[in-house]
């Protein structure tokens, strides 16, 4: 295989690889047609070459494949993401799935059910416990209590602002200076927060919700509002998930209900079933027992999965002593934050939570109570009903996102530089500003990989 170069001051005319011949031939000469139609004029170097006629035999296995060292890097998170938006109290809520698509869904499920039987209810809308997901609700039950301790402990060392006027807060030695006061007397103090000590309530938002003894009873009247023990939601979530608390009273049914109509039940007859006070775990490590269990031996036969942790006072509460222990207590404290979340979630595909799409009330069950407390914007037109949807898992578990300090130790944050901040939910910030590593999926909104500038005058540098 032969193939001839002509090259001078100029360049390289041709490049002809048959692959019919034997070898390579590069050759050299001083003259080129190139110089005369002055297309190269640049490439004047190139005649550096001091022999007019250079011959070079290539072995005919050389490829001329182009190659590229060109890795993709993906990722499940963008590397940055707007700030959630902020709904006025005006504003309905969105619906999780928008109603076109709902009705859309529920007409091809009317379609494909024509001329077939019906298929048999399943858990948990016939009564019945999902029992793969029972330790889940244990395990989303002890995070929370986890997550508060340890709320406490870091928030005598990590300090954390609320505003006094609105329900703001910010984590960090002093509060942000951004004019976003939306309390009372805002036009006084032209937007500026005043900031007092937070609490955990601050951090941690309490979301109440009913508590219900049947969840496939009757929905909870206007009358009997005030009589209804309410507990937080995620408790609620738990109990009717399979967690068993003396305080809480829950119907446990055995046998699947019988509908008699579209919105009435009765109760199986489970005076054949054998009474049982336990998991079906437990039952099965005591049938697989010889010997008869006494209290004693209860607490150490009942597996780790199924047991319950309490919520420590304020005057139990220790501080990290020194930075590793306040390290190792953030990244706990992210992980229980994350367990929280992550088991809920599993739960709410299951068990239906409801939220008001115009005040943050939040119901756990199949269909909304019928109390008439909602004081939103209009509510008098709605006669204080409320106007419930399908809740997501931030209705449930507020996130409550505050701005992230860069650096602790650094400056504080300028009022002109509010653009290249970046925003986490104050469990996370508390836990960074600790020393836990920030979770890939908050880093996006936190902005960590934005450069911030100095001053104003650098910041109007950039393009």
């Amino acid at each position: 295989m032969i193939c001839g170069f002509a090259h001078s001051p100029a360049a390289i005319t041709a490049l002809i690889h048959p692959s019919k011949f034997d070898s390579v031939r590069v050759s050299n000469h001083t003259k080129c047609k190139c110089l005369k139609s002055k297309l190269y004029q640049n490439l004047a170097s190139l005649g550096s070459f001091k022999f007019n006629v250079c011959e070079v035999e290539l072995p005919p296995q050389i490829s001329f494949r182009p190659h590229s060292n060109v890795f993709p890097i993906k990722g499940n998170h963008p590397q940055n993401a707007d700030f959630p938006r902020y709904y006025s109290k005006k504003e309905k809520k969105p619906f999780p799935i928008p109603v076109l698509e709902l009705r859309r869904a529920a007409r091809e499920r009317q379609k494909s059910r024509k001329g077939k039987p019906r298929k048999p209810v399943v858990p948990p809308r016939n009564g019945m416990l999902i029992r793969r997901l029972i330790p889940v609700a244990y395990e989303v039950f002890n995070a929370r209590v986890k997550l508060i301790n340890n709320l406490k402990r870091l928030s005598k060392v990590v300090p954390v602002h609320a505003c006094k006027w609105c329900n703001e807060i910010h984590v960090g030695p002093v509060g942000h200076p951004f004019k976003s006061c939306r309390g009372q007397q805002t036009e006084r103090r032209k937007g500026q927060h005043e900031w007092i000590q937070a609490t955990i309530e601050d951090i941690f938002l309490p979301v109440d919700a009913f508590h219900l003894f049947d969840r496939l009873g009757p929905r909870i009247p206007h009358e009997e509002r005030f009589s209804t023990p309410r507990v937080p939601a995620l408790v609620e979530l738990c109990v009717q998930a399979g967690v068993d608390l003396p305080d809480l009273p829950t119907k446990r049914r055995r046998k699947p209900v019988i509908r008699i109509g579209k919105n009435e039940i009765i109760d199986a007859n489970e005076d054949d079933l054998v009474e049982e006070n336990f998991t079906p775990e437990f039952n099965e490590i005591i049938d697989a027992s010889e010997d008869d269990l006494v209290e004693e031996d209860i607490a150490l036969v009942v597996p780790e999965t199924y047991t319950l942790h309490d919520i420590l006072p304020d005057s139990e509460i220790q501080s990290p002593s020194n930075t590793e222990e306040l390290a190792l207590l953030s990244e706990e404290t992210v992980e229980a934050w994350d367990k929280m979340r992550q088991g809920a979630k599993k739960l709410m595909r299951k068990y239906l939570v409801r939220v008001c799409g115009y005040c943050p009330e939040v119901h756990v069950g199949p269909s909304g109570h019928k109390a008439q407390n909602c004081g939103a914007y209009k509510h008098q037109q709605r006669n204080g009903q409320h106007g419930w949807q399908a809740a997501t898992l931030d209705d449930l578990i507020p996130p409550r996102y505050v701005w992230h300090v860069p650096d602790v130790r650094g400056p504080p944050l300028q009022r002109e530089l509010r653009n290249f901040y970046g925003q986490a939910p104050a469990v996370v910030e508390i836990c960074v500003q600790g020393g836990a590593v920030a979770p890939e999926e908050y880093r996006s909104t936190m902005r960590l990989d934005v450069g911030i500038p100095i001053d104003t005058k650098e910041a109007e540098m950039v393009v």
